[in-house]
């Protein structure tokens, strides 16, 4: 009898495109402001973006636009988070905080713009051109997503 393995690599797959935004405007400002740019409607998700860390859990804000026509789904995610730890379990004030970032390895990045489903005809650089236009958001560049080591993080 055949033994047949199902490899993690087979539904591995880079159908999303990933952009950094580096930014000082507030969440909604910047959805606001994307929405305008882009011509789709960013709303805020009652859930937040939820990560378990070794010291606890971290809540990331996020918002979203699923394009039905075009079959695209919009994510724009905040990349910085603050954990509350406590340092002793006997005193109810002596917590610590500490910022978590859903991608690591773009520390500096504000933001992270998320776009799944993407194919081999999407324009990123449209994307990049039409976010580089506005006078908030200081730089924003794509993300190579072979080279992340956090791809768990961005599964949502």
């Amino acid at each position: 009898m055949a033994i047949h393995r199902i490899q993690i690599n087979d539904f591995d797959s880079t159908d999303y495109e990933l952009i950094a935004i580096h930014s000082n405007l507030e969440d909604y400002r910047l959805a606001y402001f994307i929405n305008q740019l882009l011509d789709i409607q960013l709303q805020k998700n009652n859930k937040a973006i939820e990560v378990k860390m070794k010291d606890g859990k971290s809540a990331f804000q996020h918002f979203m636009f699923d394009d039905e026509i075009q079959d695209i789904c919009w994510h724009l995610v905040e990349n910085r988070s603050v954990l509350n730890t406590k340092q002793h379990e006997s005193s109810l004030f002596d917590t610590l905080d500490t910022t978590v970032h859903l991608v690591p390895e773009f520390k500096k990045a504000d933001y992270v713009f998320k776009i799944d489903n993407t194919d081999s005809f999407f324009d990123s650089d449209f994307v990049l051109k039409q976010l580089s236009q506005n006078k908030f958001i200081t730089l924003a560049y794509t993300i190579n997503q072979d080279k992340l080591k956090s791809k768990n993080n961005l599964i949502f």
